[in-house]
This record gives C-alpha cells, sequence and structure tokens, in this order.
C-alpha cells in the first residue's frame, strides 16, 4: 500500500497540488477503537505530501472537531481544497453533539500555505435546502445527508460545489442524488437543483467532477444495491459498491444513467472513494482507499496510484489490476 498508518485507519481523501507537491488530506481515527464503525464519530483530518504519489511524509492534522457547542464539535468529515486567490480554502462537512451527529452541514478553512488551517467566522456556510433536498427525518432514512463538497471552479469566478444528498421524493432506500450549489466566493452559496437524480442507491457519495478530452466525467461512490431492490441485470453497474462514473458533455451535465461505467467497483466492496489525478508524468492515474479484505475486514489504506486510459465515448479505464 502507498500509505497504511500503524495507529490510524484511513478513508476518505482529496488530492490538491502545488506546483510539484501533492497535498493529501484524508479522514483518519485510531485503530484502538476496535470497532472501525466506530471511526465515524472519532475522525479528523489528516495530511499528509508526496512528490510522486507513493510516498508520504505525514505533516500536522488539519483539521479536527471545533470546541464545544459549536455546529462542528462533533465530527470533520470529507471535503475538497482549492486555490482561491493568494490563499487555500477547504470545504468540510461537519455535525454537532447537540444534533448527535444526524444533520450535515458544509463549513469552510482558509490557509496561507495549506498546512495550518483557519475555520471562516461565517461558518456553517452551505446547509441543505428543505425545497429541493430531503432534511431529517428518521423515518425515511437515519441522517440528513449534505456532505463530501466537491470544488467545481467554472471561469475565473463562479464556484460551485458537488454534494452527497437525497431528494425529497421517492422510495426512501433509493433518493441517493449529486447535490449542487453556486458561489461567487467560497462563504457565500446559493443551492440549486441536484446536478444528478435518484437511480436507486440510498447515497451517491464522495463526487469527482473532471474533465476528460470533450466530455466531463462525474465521479461517484456508492455500495451495492441489494438483490431485493427490483430485477437487476447481471451486468448491471449498480450490483457492484465502489467508484462509478457518468459521462455529459458540459460540465453541469445533464447527466445521463445511460453513461454510468464502472471504474473501481466490485460485489464485496473492496475498494472505496477513488479518486483521478494527473501523475507526475501528466498521464491520469486512480487512486482509492482499500475498505475490505477477502474475508470481510475493514482495511482502511490508501493504495498505489494506478494507471488509467480514457476512451472517448466509455470513459475511464483502469489498466492494471489494483
Amino acid at each position: 500500500m502507498s500509505l497504511r498508518l500503524a495507529d490510524r485507519w484511513l478513508w476518505d481523501f482529496w488530492i490538491v497540488r502545488d506546483r510539484s507537491t501533492y497535498h493529501l488530506f484524508f479522514l483518519q481515527a485510531p485503530r484502538a477503537l476496535g470497532d472501525p464503525e466506530l471511526r465515524h464519530w472519532n475522525a479528523s483530518v489528516g495530511h499528509a505530501v508526496s512528490t510522486d504519489l507513493r510516498t508520504w511524509d505525514l505533516l500536522p492534522d488539519a483539521l479536527r472537531p471545533g470546541p464545544a457547542g459549536s455546529w462542528d464539535d462533533y465530527t470533520t468529515w470529507t471535503g475538497s481544497t482549492i486555490r482561491d486567490g493568494d490563499r487555500w480554502v477547504m470545504l468540510y462537512t461537519g455535525t454537532s453533539h447537540a444534533e448527535k451527529g444526524l444533520v450535515q452541514r458544509i463549513g469552510l478553512a482558509e490557509s496561507d500555505d495549506l498546512v495550518e488551517w483557519r475555520r471562516h467566522s461565517a461558518n456553517p456556510v452551505l446547509e441543505a435546502d428543505p425545497r429541493r433536498y430531503e432534511t431529517l427525518d428518521l423515518e425515511l432514512w437515519h441522517e440528513e445527508a449534505w456532505r463530501d463538497p466537491w470544488f467545481h471552479r467554472d471561469g475565473d469566478s463562479t464556484l460551485y460545489a458537488l454534494l452527497t444528498a437525497r431528494a425529497r421524493v421517492g422510495p426512501p432506500g433509493g433518493r441517493g442524488v449529486i447535490g449542487l450549489a453556486r458561489a461567487t466566493s467560497p462563504d457565500r452559496w446559493e443551492v440549486l437543483d441536484p446536478i444528478v437524480g435518484p437511480a436507486g442507491h440510498g447515497h451517491l457519495e464522495i463526487p469527482q467532477l473532471l474533465r476528460m478530452g470533450d466530455r466531463w466525467c462525474l465521479l461517484f461512490s456508492a455500495p451495492p444495491l441489494g438483490d431485493g431492490i427490483g430485477r437487476l441485470d447481471p451486468g448491471d453497474p449498480r450490483r457492484f459498491g465502489g467508484t462509478h462514473f457518468l459521462l455529459a458533455h458540459e460540465p453541469l451535465g445533464p447527466f445521463d444513467w445511460e453513461t454510468q461505467g464502472v471504474l473501481l467497483a466490485d460485489r464485496a466492496e473492496t475498494w472505496y472513494g477513488a479518486k483521478l489525478i494527473e501523475g507526475p508524468d501528466g498521464r491520469l492515474v486512480c487512486l482509492a482507499w482499500l475498505n475490505r479484505d477477502s474475508e470481510g475486514r475493514f482495511l482502511g489504506e490508501l493504495s498505489d496510484p494506478m494507471n488509467v486510459e480514457v476512451d472517448a465515448v466509455t470513459g475511464p479505464r483502469i489498466i492494471q489490476d489494483p
């Protein structure tokens, strides 16, 4: 593995490049917890750097839960990072003890050097709009899903965020969508309608949007759909857990579910949260975190980069065994 922490599990991550240095931000939690399901409620955002995406040097943690009584005093979860003028900004997911971690909101942190981060005074900067998205209703779902923000810059001024969210209507187990918000500055946001509608998943996690030639590729990760949800063809991508993609000719779609493909997924949900990144030699590579071993045990490690080729019609494909 490219990065295995002896004392901590590692899972969702994002990478930003500053000249020749890659900055890896990742969720982490102590292995001493014993039960990996407890990691979600004991998470912080770790930080490491590399020049080759294989050998990583750990730096001080980027972000931990906020002070008692704050909106993010329980968890700090997945986000993304982008340069904004002479500073770096990070959108991240937070929850509070007061709400038992059930309501997810988005906060903003700023940095001059990608190492020391300060929370923005306007936090939280982005919340689910009940006119467009499902909000907390424990009779429908176990949480209010509004997390995993992915920055996308359109031109010089307009920023978008893609998010894990849920539709207001439909079967409760199949309302997962990719939410969308627009901003003219990282602390001022307008919530828009979903960029991707539901297709049977409870949630579509950890989105990433990137350009591939004259098309746009939207990555997301999701567990496999159960055999009891409709009649799925054996080759239906929704039967596989891991990272999938949709294709469109414009960055904001429309993304048609007919274009769905599998980047790194299987029935065992071996890998999760894959990202596509331009490597040091300019070629596209894939990194993912290792979710389960052959016996179903949680692992929480980061992969080495995997080579990727892009077909103009069918999209990205990993061309080496993970």
